[in-house]
């Protein structure tokens, strides 16, 4: 009892205040100096339009990485992300296409995200099935959802009102950019889920959950519950991002967000999340998130051929993973 009680009381300290200092000084090193250099390199990189490019491009793997961060600090993992987005994205705009509100279209892609989590989590959580596994298996049913609900065509969005969502800005005008009204709520997503971590049972039991779920069970925890609940969290999170993407390119396409989770993925485990559970926060996945847009933008801006920016995408991911399983065995050592 008293080793989950210190686990419990140390959960909050891994997130906002103590939290900042558990980032890895190396992270912040890499996206300090990539940036320098790029900022030498480009003249256009330093520009109020290329920075806010950057942020446009992180906010949708942003938001779907803070529901991830929740689900792999709990020891879990969610590859269904990506054709989450994509069918919660089309189920939207289709729904738009016949004649339902905006809140209903939105409402029912939040849905979508809702079903899946639950779906998920009640697999892993009550019928013990590997997170992979069952995740790799919801990726491919979810994206045949999408080609059905839209017969494998494009749906091109018409609404204004979500059209603006994805090129709007907060107080924007002819001397000024604004701020991007996606931006606004990838910071709300990282704000409302970042404050439930270490000030609710929700992110103390995450950490619990993940550092170990034996001592978690014997303390009375109800663990399959919570686990389920990451997992809607993670889905919620992941039809968000579906609804932002959409809004951003204007329309709705079966085959948008693939890769999307590899980038999501990339993020959490580069901010310092541990794939074996009861490690990460949102500062560090943040940080993560800024170092892959630093770097996709420092690659177009060199006009680097698609197919090595995959490359390069592939090889931070390993790199991530290889980092993650040197710190564990080291953890492990002493």
């Amino acid at each position: 009892m008293s080793s989950m009680t210190a686990t419990l009381s140390s959960a909050g300290s891994r997130f906002f205040g103590k939290g900042a200092t558990s980032i890895n000084p190396g992270l912040v090193a890499a996206l300090i100096v990539i940036f320098v250099f790029l900022s030498f390199y480009s003249p256009f990189f330093l520009s109020t339009s290329n920075l806010l490019n950057i942020l446009k491009g992180v906010v949708v793997i942003g938001i779907a990485s803070a529901g991830e961060t929740v689900v792999i600090i709990s020891g879990g993992f969610d590859l269904s992300v990506g054709s989450t987005a994509a069918a919660a994205g089309m189920l939207a705009a289709y729904m738009l296409e016949i004649g339902a509100g905006i809140w209903i279209a939105f409402l029912l892609a939040i849905v979508v995200g809702i079903v899946v989590g639950i779906v998920n989590g009640t697999i892993i959580s009550y019928f013990h099935i590997n997170p992979l596994i069952t995740t790799l298996g919801m990726l491919s049913i979810v994206r045949g959802l999408a080609f059905v609900i839209s017969g494998g065509r494009e749906i091109v969005v018409k609404d204004e009102a979500w059209l603006e969502l994805g090129k709007g800005a907060l107080f924007e005008d002819s001397l000024a950019p604004g701020i991007p009204w996606i931006v606004i709520i990838a910071i709300a997503t990282f704000v409302v889920i970042g404050l439930a971590m270490p000030r609710t049972p929700f992110g103390r039991y995450a950490y619990a959950i993940g550092s170990n779920i034996r001592a978690a069970r014997l303390s009375g925890v109800s663990v399959n519950r919570w686990r389920l609940s990451f997992y809607v969290v993670c889905g919620m999170t992941a039809a968000l991002a579906g609804l932002v993407l959409t809004a951003r390119t204007g329309s709705a396409r079966v085959l948008s967000s693939q890769t999307f989770e590899l980038d999501v993925i990339t993020a959490v485990i580069l901010g310092g999340a541990s794939l074996s559970g009861g490690r990460g926060t949102l500062w560090g996945t943040l940080i993560g998130l800024l170092l892959i847009g630093v770097i996709n933008n420092g690659m177009i801006l060199s006009q680097v051929p698609a197919f090595w920016q995959l490359v390069v995408k592939g090889s931070i991911l390993l790199a991530a993973v290889l980092y993650d399983e040197f710190r564990r065995q080291r953890r492990d050592d002493t």
